[in-house]
């Protein structure tokens, strides 16, 4: 076998990221390809009945049915696992079938569910609609109080779901004072990672026992998938894995050959977010338009020597609100020229939304309260553009508020 090709003989061990995510899954196929292919089929085909019996017993196997694994899905979770300093990972459809699957796979009824009181909107509805029908208690906790962790654990606890910085007031939990509270009691912690993205934080290194991302934002990096990763050890994955199947949040052919082509250039677009949302964030502070800022890498946010110990950047996503109220922030809005005002984020071109205006649709007025959402709240995800045109764009549509 040509060398190219010879997991001995590439020592992922040692390599940089910017190395890793070109090089990590060479070893997969031998097909000779320099860009890898798209197994786009629904089935593989086995040489011999025996054949046959050992893909149809093997979990996760990557040529046997596409709803179990496929070629470019195994490429995806060899880089993703290294990336996040896991044992493996699994892709899913989305980031909510991730986070769905795995929290459907780990508790049942009787037992009790620790998260936090501000959460994506979805995983918010998981928690105050969905487990509560299945028999499962949940406790929410205010994040940044570790103590609310502490007297929110009781006997039947399973689980501890958090996320940071949280979607969308960027509020953060400390991972290692929670992993230190899980641990002695047994408890799997599960961390929403998506909006820092293994560039930016690594919660496995902290004792997080699963992180997971929606794909659709930093790792695919230009708004044209959906896919959801689950990097944990090999004993979970497998829990996990027999729950995926069934609930069928499969990942495409496409969106995973998206994917592994967005995590090519991950380390590289992730140094230019940073730097701009940093950049953006500063000067947004100055603007006598704007109220306050929310970006953890101001020394202004509350909580920034937390993110600094835990975090290496500070991602994409700038939370501030706007001096006035609805119609001020809708007018601000509205006069951006440069970012779409569109969902999503982490990708190569700046987003925006009025939060209030998005999570409406969705959340109750008090679901809102309790997750920190005021009526002048913006988000926005800065991505690659030149920062100074950013910044003339911005001032022009602050202007009219």
């Amino acid at each position: 076998m040509n060398k190219r090709y010879n997991h001995e003989e590439l020592n992922l061990e040692g390599l940089r990221t910017e190395t890793l995510v070109v090089h990590g899954d060479d070893w997969i196929t031998d097909d000779r390809t320099v860009a890898p292919a798209i197994y786009y089929t629904a089935t593989f085909r086995a040489h011999n009945s025996s054949e046959f019996a050992e893909m149809a017993g093997t979990p996760r196997h990557p040529r046997y049915y596409t709803r179990y694994g496929n070629p470019v899905h195994e490429r995806v979770t060899k880089i993703m696992a290294e990336l996040e300093g896991t044992e493996t990972a699994l892709v899913t459809g989305s980031g909510m079938g991730a986070i769905a699957t795995t929290i459907l796979a780990l508790v049942g009824a009787g037992d009790h569910v620790i998260a936090q009181t501000r959460h994506y909107m979805s995983t918010a509805k998981i928690m105050d609609e969905m487990l509560p029908r299945f028999g499962v208690e949940v406790t929410l906790v205010e994040q940044a109080d570790i103590t609310a962790f502490a007297e929110a654990i009781r006997p039947n606890t399973k689980l501890i779901m958090v996320e940071t910085p949280a979607n969308p007031t960027l509020v953060l939990t400390d991972l290692a004072a929670v992993v230190e509270l899980a641990r002695p009691n047994g408890i799997i912690v599960v961390a929403d990672n998506t909006f820092a993205s293994p560039i930016n934080q690594r919660p496995h290194d902290l004792g997080v026992d699963i992180v997971i991302h929606s794909a659709t934002k930093y790792l695919g990096g230009h708004h044209d998938l959906t896919a959801g990763v689950i990097c944990t050890s090999e004993e979970l994955a497998e829990r996990i894995w027999h729950t995926h199947i069934s609930i069928g949040s499969v990942l495409s052919p496409m969106d995973a050959w998206l994917l592994l082509r967005g995590l090519r250039t991950l380390p590289i677009r992730m140094e230019r977010i940073n730097a701009n949302a940093l950049s953006l964030a500063e000067f947004l502070e100055k603007q006598p338009q704007v109220e306050r800022v929310y970006y953890p890498g101001l020394p202004s946010h509350p909580q920034h020597e937390l993110a600094k110990r835990q975090m290496r950047g500070f991602g994409a996503v700038i939370a501030f609100a706007i001096k006035g109220g609805y119609e001020e922030t809708q007018r601000f809005v509205s006069a951006l020229k440069l970012p779409p005002n569109a969902v999503s984020l982490g990708g190569i071109d700046s987003l925006v939304v009025h939060t209030a205006a998005m999570w409406e649709g969705v959340m109750t007025e008090e679901q809102m309260r309790t997750a920190g959402i005021p009526s002048n709240f913006v988000r926005f995800s800065v991505g690659i553009e030149h920062i100074d045109d950013l910044k003339a764009d911005v001032w022009q549509a602050l202007q009219v508020v």
